[in-house]
């Protein structure tokens, strides 16, 4: 049967409430002022409100829409939602369907029950959501979904959206100045712009559903190395297997549907890896579309038989999962700020917004690397993928030679112009080469007009790794642009920063291996921090430098942001509490029963054998006995040891010293737990383990 065809162009966006819809079925004077709502240039009014609500309403309920939500990202780092229905009785016992302004505007879900490190008590219940006029309503599973943000009765933050739009403001603030200095009067706004690619893991739905490690905490937390891993280096970019490809087909439709711009998609590094990719917007409805692109991944795996496994390490010694970030800024007319064009060493606007990332990045490394810092993504940093746990800065010879000129002469004389590619064969055509090559172990490397932000985790929410890079960009804007502006010679002060600032900051730029042993000794000589585990990265949220400037462009507040570390250290300790309790579960209730199962099994068949002939040697079940023993007691002992200090974790009192005891002690004692029951899966008969193997998850698919 040949498949069903659509129209990619009808279907993309069919199910969101967007500019166009908009456009057609508003007023064209209500149409307008949304328009400069939408964009920052007038305040949203409830006159306004109660017509969009009308036909927003109107709208959702052709589509099919009986309810409505405020839809919000909480601290939690995934998405929240509080549905209610149209309905709106009229007396006779019928009921009309009623959408106010005011409901569009204002939601008030419990602020209590979420994470607030502290900003909210259990008693404090009020919290308000508010519209997001910038991130279009959509429409799924017959409820109109409204973005929102969230923030407590006293006015805090207690989302991820909001210190991201705050931040978008602050960089656009900032990058507008440096605009005007160069003689740009048009642009209203600079865009922070996010393209983030999605890797994930499918697995067998039944295969799934026999692993509680997976069940529970997102990652196998027992599991012997397979016969065949990744070595091959097979998988990467290889044929699709058919039950995957109906899956991404399933999923590009789901996605299209509700504007999101699902581009690429192939096979990752690791067998059963693959990544989906979006075309960039603003980091907002980036954001945005990457929590709906996450659950989508999720409930179309489960349409397939599958699971789709989103943790940034779901089988240890296989590669695990990432979100890159490529992140740009763009003018609101079109121009990409990081675009260097020809000749960079002549285009002095592009090289100013170069170092001063370059300058952000070296100057407040602590604070991108905390904002990339989760339990999943301690796996992953620093073990032997991309990137390692060092904060550096990529530039690509050719860029890092004009880099270099800058600091010698003051000058460059190179060009960013690509060279002519020559393959040699005939029928081959020539093209120009990119200015810069990939740098696949780089944690922030230029690729040609955005950076990528290879270190953000692929569970993760992408609002936190933006909102901080926003902040330090637009704190090192203001700083030049405070200069500049004061400056007598505009040209000669804009040519001594650009020189002073690359020298004074290039440590941070390395073009070459960041998986070696040598870049860390290196890294270390140069002052470069090499932070490997999220405990060791939350203080760097509270310092006082790092409360200073995002108090300064209205980003956090103090309290906010000590309320964030907490959050933090409770998620950290929680996520930890919870493997360990998994690891004893599985270990007390399948490992070890299955074990003495197929030992009392194994001398049975021994006893046997002797009792039929006392000829017969038995050594090698003897000798794999006192092995499965072996580990067996060892195993006993370290399941013993890890309750004792799980518990003594879990009854300490929340906060750093409890996140350092579960990351120091408690993780260690979980690992020592793991090597004697891995060594077991090897020595057991598989029909007798009582759980699928690695080989089992990663290539049944």
């Amino acid at each position: 049967m040949a498949e069903k065809t659509y129209d990619v162009t009808e279907l993309f966006g069919s199910d969101v409430f967007n500019e166009a819809v908009m456009k057609a079925r508003l007023p064209k004077a209500i149409f307008k002022e949304l328009m400069k709502v939408m964009h920052g240039n007038a305040e949203l009014t409830l006159p306004i409100a109660e017509v969009v609500a009308s036909t927003m309403k109107d709208w959702a309920v052709e589509k099919g829409a009986t309810h409505y939500t405020h839809w919000f990202q909480p601290m939690t780092g995934i998405t929240a939602e509080k549905h209610d229905s149209f309905i709106s009785p009229v007396g006779d016992g019928t009921v009309i369907m009623e959408f106010s302004g005011k409901e569009l505007i204002k939601g008030e879900p419990d602020a209590s029950s979420f994470p607030s490190g502290g900003l909210r008590a259990t008693f404090e219940a009020r919290g308000y959501t508010a519209w997001d006029p910038t991130s279009y309503a959509f429409i799924k599973d017959n409820t109109l979904y409204i973005p929102t943000a969230f923030f407590s009765y006293s006015g805090e933050a207690l989302d991820k959206k909001t210190p991201l739009l705050k931040s978008m403001d602050a960089v656009s603030k900032q990058a507008l100045r440096i605009l005007r200095l160069f003689g740009n009067t048009t642009a209203k706004s600079v865009v922070a712009t996010v393209g983030a690619e999605q890797e994930y893991f499918l697995v067998d739905k039944k295969t799934y559903d026999k692993r509680k490690d997976l069940i529970f905490t997102g990652r196998t937390l027992f599991g012997a190395a397979p016969v065949k891993g990744q070595e091959l280096e097979d998988h990467y970019f290889g044929v699709i297997k058919q039950r995957v490809s109906d899956y991404m087909k399933d999923l590009d439709k789901h996605l299209w549907a509700l504007g999101v711009s699902s581009k690429t998609k192939h096979n990752e590094v690791a067998p059963a890896q693959h990544e989906c990719a979006p075309i960039f917007e603003s980091a907002n409805l980036a954001a945005d579309h990457n929590q709906l692109m996450m659950e989508m991944m999720k409930k179309v795996a489960l349409e397939h038989n599958m699971v789709c496994l989103l943790h940034e390490k779901p089988f240890a010694g296989v590669n695990g999962s990432g979100k890159h970030d490529n992140w740009a800024l763009s003018t609101d007319d079109g121009q990409n700020l990081l675009n260097p064009g020809d000749s960079p060493m002549e285009n002095a606007q592009f090289l100013t917004f170069l170092v001063a990332i370059i300058k952000a990045v070296d100057e407040y490394a602590d604070l991108l690397r905390l904002s990339v810092a989760t339990a999943g993504n301690d796996h992953r940093l620093g073990a032997n993928e991309a990137p390692p746990a060092i904060i550096s800065v990529f530039l690509g010879e050719q860029l890092e030679d004009v880099v270099e000129q800058f600091v010698d002469n003051g000058e460059a004389t190179s060009s960013l112009e690509g060279e002519e590619y020559i393959s040699g064969v005939h029928s081959l055509p020539h093209f120009q080469k990119d200015a810069t090559d990939r740098n696949r172990t780089s944690p922030f490397a230029f690729t040609g007009n955005k950076f990528e932000f290879r270190m953000v985790g692929s569970t993760q929410s992408i609002a936190d790794p933006n909102t901080v890079l926003n902040t330090i960009v637009a704190e090192v804007l203001c700083d030049m642009a405070d200069k500049l502006e004061a400056a007598e010679d505009l040209p000669m002060a804009l040519h001594d920063m650009i020189k002073d600032t690359i020298a004074a900051h290039k440590r941070i730029i390395f073009n070459g291996n960041g998986y070696s042993d040598e870049w860390v000794v290196e890294a270390e000589r140069r002052g470069l921090p090499n932070i490997k585990c999220m405990v060791d990265a939350v203080p760097a949220l509270v310092k006082p430098e790092a409360v200073e400037i995002f108090e300064k462009h209205g980003v956090y507040t103090k309290a906010e942001m000590e309320s964030r570390a907490e959050v933090m250290y409770e998620t950290y300790s929680k996520t930890i509490n919870i493997e360990a309790l998994t690891m004893i579960d599985m270990a007390k209730k399948q490992i070890v029963p299955a074990t003495i199962k197929y030992q009392t099994s194994l001398a049975e068949s021994v006893n046997a054998i002797k009792a039929a002939s006392s000829a017969v040697d038995t050594s090698v079940q003897e000798a794999l006995m006192a092995d499965i023993s072996t580990n067996l007691k060892d195993m006993y002992a370290a399941l013993a040891h890890l309750e004792e200090v799980a518990g003594k974790a879990e009854a300490m009192e929340e906060g750093a010293e409890q996140g350092h005891y579960y990351h120091d002690v408690v993780f260690t004692a979980m690992d020592e737990l793991r090597k004697p029951a891995d060594k077991l899966e090897m020595l057991v008969a598989k029909s007798a383990w009582p759980f699928p193997s690695y080989g089992d998850l990663i290539f049944e698919v």
